[in-house]
């Protein structure tokens, strides 16, 4: 590959690792393959550990972790614990996250490793809470560099605000519209490079970022491969995937591993933002029992598969699950996959067995686990001053007071496929098209969209019960408007069946109802015969299949997102405001501090297991 040309001195870094300004990035996809391949570094440090270069193996660490989106605090409520399977057979939830914790946890597992790399699998940004999603999630990727975060793949998240803004995240420069955030400063971009192997521009079929990044130190050559899952523009806006292709991730990955191979890189680590679902939520689960594997199922299983021998390991994401396992790769032999959960809560230490003379890695050697973001230990002084100066911009915004409620409402966290706050969120979606169009008789909410949980407990100094701006735009983040449309009684059956069949029958999307839109789920059903469509009622009277209803959704879902064709066929469109603005409305009309807003029942869908 052709070096970039020379740039000034570079600051110190950890062994291996790129400085900021040997990054290159084409949102465009207007450079060659070649142009987009990062150079590495002259002159790797010296090995630590005297005669480390005449061992015929090394230990090379490789710490990584997936979806933060943008948690720089730890998380509130159920998003931030993680599930820990205890000696005696039973469980407990632990508190963990935060970028402050994350820092100091992973700086403290680098010690004594001379041979560290610190790798993501996408979604780093979007979806992210207020202090970093006000500021277009400059604040994460200035962390994102303090941890010293080597590479990342991209995610679907990543391309929220479309592939110029990503660009902008990798290269730097003040945002078009809102401009440099702090006076005298201007963003500087992700010192780490964004890999999208299988994100092309569809004009010129190249990369729109560098498809693969080496890892050296002392002889020692990892490649990485970065890709996104395929079915990435089915859960983005159109507007942020426009103009650009996505690949399958099997044969994307199996192209570059050649490529790597070839340029003599035979160890190789693919970043794969998919993932999969473990048959437990705690961290500590072993997938691999009774046999390599068993414990995991989902897209990953299939792809892992697939995915050409010469890779070593896979580190994924996307599902927001946390496992460890062994799956078998195409010529049978056992290849670890992992995933660290979400929101900075855990993160995941392998050890990949380096072969100096065959240049690969020694599979039957190779160890990983996942570790607690734990609390209890000491916060990195750096991250608290990053998150003290953002918070301080973010305040006069974050702050204000938008309601009132009783109790948790719990969202992301439901253990339910009917969410007490996605029926708030319908409900308050419902009210702002009312106001817009009385004759609206319904809204829908993807469950997608709903990013945390409402708390009761008081984040800062706004006391208990208190809602505040902050913690609404945790909550919706999107910036999607409320859009509205007529469609028919049938094709509201059908958008219902689309939630379990489909693209969504192995990974049901159960969209959130509005107050009196009832009907029953039966999942020991198969795809859409799920939904009972006998029992599908709106304020008590049966869905008419030849009548029109007014029906209100996110601009996300009004554009047939998430699977939902049935929903983008709607006729008579109207665009309301921003979702947020519908939320905020909502609590602060139907709430006081004398009459808080209690959580909804999530009584609307009757499941049957």
């Amino acid at each position: 590959m052709n070096p970039l040309p020379p740039q000034s001195p570079p600051a110190p870094h950890r062994p291996g690792r790129r400085p900021a300004s040997r990054i290159l990035a084409v949102a465009a996809g207007l450079a060659t393959v070649g142009a987009l391949v990062a150079a590495l570094p002259a002159g790797a440090a010296q090995d630590r550990h005297h005669g480390g270069k005449d061992r015929r193996t090394v230990d090379v660490q490789l710490l990584s972790f997936n979806d933060f989106h943008g948690n720089l605090e730890p998380p509130a409520g159920s998003s931030g614990q993680v599930t820990e399977n205890l000696p005696d057979g039973t469980t407990r939830k632990v508190d963990a996250g935060g970028v402050e914790y994350l820092a100091t946890s992973l700086r403290t597992a680098r010690k004594s490793h001379p041979y560290s790399v610190t790798a993501a699998a996408g979604d780093l940004i979007g979806a992210s809470p207020l202090l970093s999603g006000l500021f277009h999630d400059e604040p994460t990727v200035e962390a994102m560099n303090k941890l010293d975060l080597d590479v990342t793949s991209v995610g679907n998240h990543e391309f929220d605000e479309g592939a110029t803004e990503l660009a902008r995240m990798q290269n730097g420069g003040c945002h078009p519209k809102d401009g440099c955030f702090e006076d005298g400063k201007k963003f500087k971009g992700a010192d780490y490079p964004y890999l999208a192997a299988n994100v092309t521009n569809e004009k010129t079929g190249k990369p729109i970022l560098a498809p693969y990044w080496v890892w050296k130190h002392n002889g020692v050559k990892i490649g990485f491969i970065g890709v996104t899952l395929e079915g990435t523009p089915d859960i983005v806006s159109a507007e942020g995937v426009k103009g650009l292709k996505f690949h399958d991730e099997i044969e994307t990955v199996n192209k570059y591993a050649k490529i790597l191979d070839k340029q003599g890189v035979k160890s190789i680590v693919t970043l794969i933002h998919e993932g999969g679902v473990p048959a437990s939520g705690s961290y500590n689960y072993d997938c691999d029992s009774p046999s390599s594997g068993a414990g995991i199922s989902g897209p990953i299983v299939d792809i892992a598969k697939g995915i050409s021998p010469k890779v070593d390991a896979l580190v994924t994401g996307h599902t927001h699950n946390a496992y460890v396992c062994t799956i078998p790769d195409p010529s049978g032999k056992p290849r670890m996959v992992t995933s660290a959960s979400s929101y900075g809560k855990l993160y995941t230490d392998t050890t990949l067995t380096y072969d100096r003379r065959t240049k690969d890695i020694v599979r039957t050697s190779v160890k990983s686990a996942n570790h607690v973001v734990s609390r209890t230990q000491p916060k990195a002084a750096d991250m608290t001053a990053l998150i003290g100066r953002w918070n301080k911009m973010a305040a006069p915004v974050a702050s204000r007071p938008v309601g009132y409620i009783s109790a948790d409402i719990p969202g992301r966290g439901a253990t339910s496929p009917e969410a007490p706050l996605g029926d708030l969120i319908a409900d308050a979606q419902l009210a702002h098209a009312k106001t817009l169009d009385p004759k609206t008789s319904l809204a829908l909410m993807n469950p997608g969209g709903v990013r945390s949980d409402l708390v009761y407990k008081a984040s800062g100094s706004e006391g208990d019960g208190v809602v505040t701006y902050g913690e609404g735009f945790t909550v919706q983040p999107f910036s999607n408007t409320v859009n509205l449309a007529d469609l028919t009684g049938a094709q509201v059956i059908a958008a219902l069946q689309q939630q379990v069949s489909g693209s969504n029958e192995a990974s049901p999307k159960i969209l959130q109802p509005s107050a009196g839109l009832t009907y029953t789920l039966d999942m020991t059903k198969t795809g859409a015969a799920r939904v009972v469509v006998d029992s599908i009622k709106l304020n008590g009277a049966a869905i008419d299949p030849a009548a029109t209803y007014r029906v209100a959704m996110n601009s996300f879902l009004a554009g047939g997102g998430d699977g939902f064709a049935a929903l983008g066929q709607g006729k008579n469109p109207l665009v309301g405001d921003d979702d947020l603005k519908a939320l905020n409305d909502y609590l602060t009309a139907n709430s006081s501090a004398t009459s808080p807003i209690a959580p909804p029942k999530a009584d609307r869908i009757t499941v049957v297991k």
